[in-house]
């Protein structure tokens, strides 16, 4: 997993075909959205989908519909991602919340 900073954006991307498939298991999606797999999120609240044409997408995680899915013109090869170190190797649905009994220092 690879994740940083581009252009005011922040991106989390699944490097390999063995990340990519256990995202795409975990979140379900072949549930709602067959043909397609997860290779990252956009900002947290947007997945970055590829179909079986090699095809980018931007879906919405919440709801997660076909109706929302919009073309995405992903430079894979050329983004470069500036780290953050305030949310270096976290995924914000894996961190508790406070009120829910995480933690402010959480990781």
């Amino acid at each position: 997993m690879k994740d940083g900073r581009h252009n005011d954006e922040h991106f989390i991307l699944f490097e390999s075909q063995e990340e990519a498939r256990a995202a795409t298991a975990r979140y379900s999606l072949s549930d709602f959205l067959p043909g397609f797999f997860v290779v990252g999120l956009k900002g947290w609240d947007d997945f970055i989908l590829c179909d079986t044409h090699r095809r980018y997408f931007t879906v919405p995680t919440v709801p997660l519909s076909k109706e929302e899915l919009q073309l995405y013109s992903f430079p894979a090869e050329k983004l470069k991602l500036e780290a953050d170190s305030r949310f270096e190797n976290q995924i914000k649905w894996y961190i508790t919340p406070i009120i829910f009994g995480g933690s402010p220092t959480q990781k």
